[in-house]
């Protein structure tokens, strides 16, 4: 007889830590994944401001796999998933996996609110190619920037960031850093210190997932580092030189986006019940409604809290989900009941610059220097592997001690709107 078969879609923390806790059933385990490498997302920014090179987050899943002897893992796709005849479709209807059991952990992509034409233009930050195109974006900036004329400079010298979230608040706090640090010597035609940084955001404070105190120091961090903070500002337009908050022009070529999320399209499939998101409705043991052989996790499951308020995208909650979607295939597997999904809060942290975080563990609260230093820590030990925690390491105390990045590189890619020609192609710079 063929055993149970396992398709877990996606490598990141709630699929790689389902697989994980697979290990030793007596099933078999599929892994699916449309990239070979599980990427370290709360670090993204760094590589997207040149601090880390894309190897420092990212490690090879067949590699973080590979002593799991009962688990195949497989570079396609997912295009669409068959709850009733328990089949995945990938790579465009090419692969069929038939499965008894699925997890799906397939994340969640930045929103745009009904305006996808604006992420040429502004782009977000979920994936390792996100981030190497906002690295890009940035560092042209400052290429165009002594090209310019005068009267052209300051465009290419402002930096709009929209969404005050997290990824967005620790954007605005790295950004002046290189600005008055990384490359104050580097030009010659215009002074780098006269970089300015903007951070839109649409509601009433930044940073809502932490206490308004905390956010409040954020706010005051951020100023402090000269970020000119717009609160209630909804974004209206995005063009190719220019962001518009109601009817106000504001001249930028480089829009970074950090405003929302929207879950994978998958979920689409799946004739589940959907939040606003997009993200599934899951039962309190993380299964579909419906179909309790399939459990969603990560970003793209929505359950609520005791306290009435949903599980947070964040990385230890995907962790407990893939945890516990494996113990329930477990549960299943010997005719035992689920269990429900009970969400552990291990806090919030945010950086805001060098030596500027705040923390939010239960009752305790860290500001200033020592939050600083709990964020590294902290970052630092959830990395998958012991070579990225030593390349990261090494990277850090560089950029500490020098305040130099190093991994500032162009590479060719298609000119994508950030150019003064519009269309070109940018050579290789070191």
């Amino acid at each position: 007889m063929t055993k149970p078969r396992v398709v877990i879609i996606g490598g990141g923390f709630a699929g790689l830590t389902a697989a994980r806790g697979l290990r030793k059933a007596d099933v078999e385990v599929t892994l699916i994944d449309r990239t070979n490498h599980h990427l370290f997302q709360p670090l993204l920014y760094q590589v997207a401001t040149a601090v880390l090179a894309p190897s420092d987050i990212t490690s090879p899943i067949r590699w973080l796999l590979r002593k799991n002897t009962n688990t195949t893992v497989l570079l396609a796709e997912v295009d669409a998933i068959d709850p009733e005849k328990q089949v995945v479709h990938a790579d465009k209807g090419t692969l069929t996996l038939p499965y008894d059991y699925l997890v799906i952990a397939s994340g969640a992509r930045h929103a745009y609110f009904g305006h996808d034409e604006w992420e040429p233009m502004a782009p977000g930050l979920k994936s390792l190619e996100d981030a190497l195109k906002v690295r890009h974006r940035f560092l042209i900036a400052f290429e165009e920037a002594e090209k310019a004329a005068p009267e052209e400079r300051d465009s290419w010298l402002r930096f709009v960031i929209v969404g005050g979230g997290p990824t967005g608040v620790e954007l605005a706090g790295i950004l002046p850093d290189i600005a008055h640090h990384s490359m104050l010597d580097d030009f010659r035609n215009f002074d780098p210190r006269d970089t300015k940084i903007l951070l839109l955001e649409g509601g009433p404070r930044l940073l809502t997932a932490f206490e308004p105190d905390l956010a409040a120091r954020a706010l005051k961090d951020l100023q402090g580092l000269g970020v000119d903070v717009h609160l209630n500002a909804i974004v209206t337009r995005v063009e190719k030189d220019a962001v518009y908050v109601g009817d106000q022009r504001i001249p930028t070529r480089t829009v970074l986006w950090a405003a929302g999320n929207q879950a994978s399209p998958l979920a689409r499939t799946l004739d589940a019940p959907l939040d606003r998101a997009g993200r599934v409705l899951v039962a309190p043991d993380l299964s579909v409604p419906g179909h309790p052989h399939i459990f969603v996790t990560g970003d793209l499951a929505a359950i609520n809290q005791e306290n009435g308020e949903l599980v947070p995208g964040v990385a230890p909650a995907a962790n407990q989900m893939g945890k516990l979607a494996a113990k329930n295939i477990k549960r299943m597997l010997a005719e035992l009941p689920t269990l429900k999904f009970e969400y552990h809060d291990k806090g919030n942290l945010a950086t805001i610059g060098r030596y500027r975080a705040i923390a939010e563990i239960g009752p305790l609260k860290l500001r200033g220097q020592i939050a600083w230093w709990f964020w590294l820590f902290i970052h630092l030990m959830y990395l998958a592997t012991f070579r990225n925690r030593v390349s990261v390491l090494i990277e850090w105390a560089y950029s500490y001690l020098t305040y130099q990045r190093g991994s500032r590189l162009i590479t060719e890619r298609e000119g994508d709107g950030v150019s003064s020609a519009g269309e070109n192609k940018m050579g290789s710079i070191g």
